[in-house]
């Protein structure tokens, strides 16, 4: 005579509670195991890999080999000396051969961040779009702070030499580039040509 479906069903799990516990639990830690180590495939899952080499949200990154252009063709008048401590004197620039008049161009993409007049001199300042502040001076512009310049865009021209200019009794535009507080080399983030200095007279 067939036993009851309950009793069957009873005698299918006729194992003590705690061992069937702990069967559970093996099962459980398998099946982790098995999910988390998928070996080579799973580093190289399409979008794994891509987001640690790719700007917020898939963007591509800046492209390593981007360079700045020099706001005016002239030589470089004098070099960038940068002072032994931030408070020292120094040379936060460079300072290139230009006339009075002459096109002053944005080395690289940014926003303006800064026209205005500081010791009675006009000065022009580009926060970049990879971080980096350009400053040129002595300038007169028409463009407003949040105004949007791209490469090479015409944003200033260069005033005559007056007091306390880099170049006296000659006119220069300075260009000085900060990271933070960090002065950097202007020249260093233009191409790899050579640079050029004017003999001093």
């Amino acid at each position: 005579m067939p036993l009851p479906r309950t009793l069957s069903a009873r005698r299918f799990d006729s194992r003590p509670p705690a061992r069937r516990s702990a069967a559970l639990v093996a099962l459980v830690l398998v099946l982790a195991t098995g999910a988390s180590d998928s070996g080579p495939a799973a580093a190289e899952a399409p979008g794994v890999g891509a987001a640690h080499a790719s700007g917020a949200g898939g963007d591509p990154a800046p492209a390593p080999d981007a360079r700045y252009r020099v706001p005016v063709p002239g030589a470089v008048v004098r070099a960038f000396d940068p002072p032994a401590v931030r408070w020292g004197s120094g040379h936060r620039g460079v300072d290139l051969a230009a006339s009075a008049g002459d096109v002053v161009r944005a080395p690289a993409a940014g926003v303006v961040a800064f026209a205005g007049t500081v010791a009675g001199r006009g000065v022009l300042t580009v926060l970049h779009d990879d971080g980096l502040r350009s400053s040129f001076e002595p300038v007169t512009t028409t463009l407003r702070v949040g105004d949007r310049v791209a490469q090479d865009d015409a944003v200033a021209t260069l005033d005559e030499p007056g007091a306390g200019g880099h170049c006296l009794p000659a006119s220069c535009l300075h260009w000085g580039v900060r990271r933070g507080k960090t002065y950097l080399d202007p020249m260093a983030l233009v191409a790899t040509d050579p640079i050029v200095l004017l003999p001093v007279s």
